[in-house]
């Protein structure tokens, strides 16, 4: 299996998300405060917390086991959309990465698809809405790119957390067309989306955990 994933590795990414949120939940709680309910992050900060005292508590035997127990915390730790969110993309994407201790980067491309899919069935959003989708799916495209062009999985990855932060700041021009921003019309203009935002703190913490 070449550039293999094994749950240690899934865990350090998960490790490093929540310090990234950690780190930046000033920031998120702040572009919340403009365009939504000024909590998005103290309510991430929140939900990861409560995933690392799950991490820290037990021992899971595969990827479905470990992403259904972190898909779980976050949808009963954080309230408004981003627990249904969140917690929707992390439960999909250990029903793709499966019953193994390990997976390999094309597994690891068709998970993060997978959790991407959970999040439009559970949000309806679409490209331009200025959510969190606007991060994730150019960073799931530009994994499938590289990948199928023969890069590795680190290159693939450093590729797909570059590709989310552009979709971040791409937010910000974007009439909000989903949420509580949407609410706002116009005045949502020129504001960088809080959910975009913590969505590319996920892939950059996948390309320095698993890069």
């Amino acid at each position: 299996m070449s550039d293999a994933v094994t749950l240690s590795g899934l865990t350090a990414w998960i490790r490093g998300f929540a310090a990234l949120i950690d780190a930046h939940k000033e920031e998120l709680t702040q572009l919340d405060s403009a365009i939504g309910d000024a909590d998005h992050g103290t309510n991430m900060d929140r939900g990861m917390t409560a995933v690392l005292a799950a991490l820290d508590g037990d021992e899971y035997p595969s990827s479905a086991a470990l992403f259904k127990k972190i898909g779980m915390t976050l949808v009963s730790s954080i309230g408004g959309a981003s627990g249904p969110l969140y917690g929707t993309f992390f439960l999909r994407f250990g029903s793709a990465a499966g019953d193994n201790d390990a997976i390999d980067a094309e597994a690891l491309a068709a998970a993060l698809r997978a959790g991407l899919d959970g999040v439009v069935a559970r949000g309806k959003a679409e490209a331009g809405d200025k959510t969190m989708y606007d991060a994730l799916a150019p960073a799931a495209d530009a994994l499938d790119k590289e990948l199928a062009a023969g890069a590795g999985l680190g290159h693939a990855l450093q590729a797909a957390a570059d590709a989310a932060e552009k979709g971040r700041d791409a937010t910000t021009p974007m009439l909000a067309r989903k949420g509580r921003a949407s609410y706002l019309g116009e005045r949502s203009v020129g504001h960088q989306d809080p959910g975009a935002t913590s969505a590319a703190l996920m892939m950059r913490a996948a390309a320095s955990a698993l890069g």
